[in-house]
């Protein structure tokens, strides 16, 4: 692994379509797998942030607004740029490369993801 890459750290991915967005680092392979061969780690993240309330806007239109839509995806050490903040998460047993085998997988991991991401007493710190 490259040393300044851990798991829990908060990183920014410059690649694809989720390009600018931010995720968390929870598995990675230095080694590659025989799909990948290459050193590639384990995200999950936000790909689409809430938006700006506004008061005049009706009560469905706030909670459409401010809808989180979570990502998980595997990504090369070279399209994932780290930061200093680490999050303390607990997505263990969600994340894992088990729940990428099929869609409906995908689907329900991303949803306790969203659900976790959006509790409030989520915290990042500096390390």
């Amino acid at each position: 692994m490259v040393k300044f890459l851990k798991p829990i750290l908060a990183v920014i991915l410059l690649q694809g379509r989720s390009a600018r967005r931010k995720a968390v680092i929870f598995r990675f392979f230095d080694d590659g797998t025989r799909d990948r061969p290459y050193g590639h780690c384990l995200v999950a993240g936000i790909s689409k942030y809430p938006s700006k309330v506004i008061n005049k806007d009706s009560a469905k239109k706030t909670a459409k607004e401010s809808r989180v839509k979570a990502l998980i995806k595997v990504l090369n050490y070279s399209h994932v740029m780290p930061t200093r903040y680490t999050l303390d998460v607990d997505l263990k047993d969600v994340v894992s490369p088990e729940a990428l085998v099929t869609k409906d997988m995908k689907v329900t991991a991303a949803e306790v993801i969203k659900k976790r991401f959006e509790e409030p007493s989520l915290g990042f710190e500096m390390i």
